[in-house]
């Protein structure tokens, strides 16, 4: 090992073009595409008066707030992590009160999921001189070795929703259902109204499509080829203060906005008229 740590070559020669950088491997990863029914939305107060009024009530979109993640060591399996993810959700709706055009609302709405990934074995604490506000904390000091969780996710696909009265004790619509005092504060800033948790009003349950890949982690030290530096070859486009119309000069012509891409430019499986449920 102490021979490929050494790049230079005998005297007399140039340097090898080999270097040793630090970079975070993956050493596994998996793919999920599911179809989560029935998430309770928990709206701003604001929102809930309207939707307990509303004749009807459609998602608009699904947005990504922030996932939280957890690692632990798996018992008896050397090597394998369970990582446990929470996801938040800031849920758009629609709701239709009358004759007219609908009022928006916003809600929030959370999802549980647990993967077992494995992430390698590692006892190294490793220290950083780099300042991070708050690094100080005991909690983390025994995670320091273990593999670092990276999800990747694109916002959710609104499928269905439902609204339940709040006298109808039949529904057992219970996923999603979460203590509404102990959602973060950084999430709750999201929103510009207080969320509640009340029972005495209409609940509003939406069925979303969710995409992730999941990562486990690890930090090491590669032998990797080099060629050279990574030298920018573009030079800065300055703005031109003074002539807005030589800035505007050099922006390309949108030709896709006036011609929109051909079906056959899509890589996505399209839907056929069997794939649709239309009565």
């Amino acid at each position: 090992m102490s021979d490929r740590m050494n790049h230079c070559k005998p005297s007399g020669s140039t340097c090898s073009d080999e270097v040793c950088i630090q970079t975070q491997k993956v050493y596994d990863s998996c793919r999920d595409k599911e179809c989560i029914e029935n998430i309770r939305v928990y709206l701003t107060e604001c929102g809930q008066s309207i939707v307990d009024r509303a004749s009807s009530v459609k998602c608009r979109k699904a947005e990504i707030i922030w996932v939280y993640s957890d690692v632990e060591p798996v018992a008896f399996n050397r090597g394998f992590y369970s990582v446990d993810l929470k996801f938040f959700f800031r849920i758009t709706l629609d709701v239709f009160t009358g004759i007219g055009r609908p009022t928006q609302v916003e809600g929030i709405a959370s999802f549980d999921k647990k993967v077992i990934l494995f992430g390698s074995e590692g006892n190294v604490k490793t220290f950083s001189s780099k300042f991070k506000e708050g690094a100080a904390d005991v909690q983390l000091w025994s995670k320091n070795n273990l593999p670092v969780a990276q999800t990747e996710v694109v916002d959710p696909i609104c499928l269905a929703t439902r609204v339940v009265e709040a006298c109808d004790k039949s529904c057992c619509c219970c996923c999603g259902e979460m203590d509404v005092s102990s959602v973060p504060e950084d999430i709750c800033k999201v929103f510009d109204d207080i969320i509640t948790d009340t029972e005495n009003g209409k609940k509003v349950f939406v069925t979303i499509g969710l995409f992730t890949i999941v990562r486990l982690t690890r930090k090491v030290e590669l032998l990797i080829p080099v060629i050279d530096f990574c030298i920018p070859d573009n030079e800065c486009i300055q703005s031109a203060d003074n002539d807005p119309c030589e800035l505007f000069e050099r922006l390309r012509f949108p030709v896709d906005e006036f011609f929109p891409p051909e079906k056959c430019h899509f890589e996505s499986k399209e839907i056929t008229r069997d794939d649709c449920c239309c009565g």
